[in-house]
């Protein structure tokens, strides 16, 4: 049977302009694997959008991270004081990962 090591799944809801500063921060925190996600349209306690391909007006997308415990708490605390102001929404959930050496 293959092993499989646990590790923290990370998600990042951001305003697609905002995406590179938050690369930016999971660099600080040596994570060094990540994956954007476009997201078409949602809704939340501001009620619905929609990406607009024109103009780029209200494009969302999502960061993808699978990261040790330790980076994970790392990137959090970097991320604390910003998530209001960014309106960031920021999700972390147990996963099994192959290869576990690689996050």
């Amino acid at each position: 049977m293959i092993q499989t090591v646990m590790r923290k799944r990370i998600e990042i809801l951001v305003d697609t302009p905002l995406a590179p500063r938050i690369v930016a921060q999971l660099k600080a925190v040596d994570i060094s694997g990540w994956s954007l996600i476009h997201v078409d349209s949602g809704g939340g306690r501001s009620g619905e959008w929609q990406h607009d391909d024109v103009t780029g007006a209200s494009a969302k997308t999502i960061l993808l991270v699978i990261a040790s415990e330790a980076k994970t708490e790392k990137l959090v605390e970097a991320l604390a004081p910003v998530l209001d102001s960014y309106r960031l929404l920021l999700t972390i959930s147990d996963v099994q990962v192959v290869r576990g050496e690689r996050f």
